[in-house]
């Protein structure tokens, strides 16, 4: 896969490396690019903290009739609305999940611990955060699942990392949204209180987007974590 360099951010309009102590990883969803979260970037306005907002392949979706654009894994067709379950493209998620996995390791390489790292993403950049993270070897700061669901929820039982059981989750969803429903969204919160992780859920009156109140949660979300 061919990765542009990711966008990187800090949101005080500090370039001071020095200052740097936490670093968010934040995925797009289908069809965007990492510009698409630079507004909520500069709305948070957290001190000391690296954005990196990386972008995906361009790659054929199957579900949009085969139409090349940015995504981190393909789509095959919508999830069943009572199981959240279809097909699934596995080896496009696993190598998503590899990427995100190399820009923690360039954090850590850069001095930042594990513990001070948070993966966050939308829709289906929050798919691949809950994956990746749910799985890292080492215990990350937290995730934010915004408008999203959890993938190959089958195997997560078995994939999970120790490390990561305690994680803080921030986990949000609109109740108009009519992209990724929120039943479905539903299911996969069950699953993971099912394998005993701490969801903090958060329910909006929106659709598949991001709204004000949101954002001063996830403002709140990300103090607690990352102290």
């Amino acid at each position: 896969m061919n990765y542009q360099p990711p966008l990187e951010l800090v949101s005080d309009n500090s370039n001071n490396n020095n200052t740097i102590n936490a670093s968010i990883i934040w995925l797009h969803g289908l069809g965007a690019d990492g510009y698409d979260f630079e507004p909520i970037v500069q709305k948070l306005n957290l001190p000391n903290i690296r954005f990196i907002l990386p972008h995906a392949p361009d790659m054929a979706v199957s579900r949009n009739s085969g139409y090349i654009m940015p995504a981190w894994y393909d789509l095959y067709g919508a999830p069943n609305s009572k199981t959240g379950h279809s097909k699934e493209d596995e080896d496009g998620i696993t190598n998503s999940q590899n990427y995100v996995n190399s820009l923690i390791q360039n954090e850590l390489n850069r001095g930042i611990s594990a513990g001070r790292i948070v993966i966050a993403g939308f829709s289906q950049g929050g798919a691949i955060a809950l994956h990746t993270a749910l799985r890292y070897p080492q215990k990350l700061g937290g995730i934010l699942a915004l408008s999203t669901y959890l993938p190959v929820k089958t195997k997560l039982a078995s994939e999970m990392n120790p490390a990561n059981a305690s994680i803080p989750i921030f986990m949000a969803h609109g109740v108009f949204d009519d992209v990724i429903s929120l039943d479905m969204c539903k299911i996969s919160l069950q699953i993971l209180q099912s394998n005993h992780y701490s969801v903090s859920w958060h329910e909006y009156n929106m659709a598949h987007s991001v709204c004000v109140e949101e954002i001063g949660d996830i403002r709140e979300f990300l103090k607690q974590v990352l102290p």
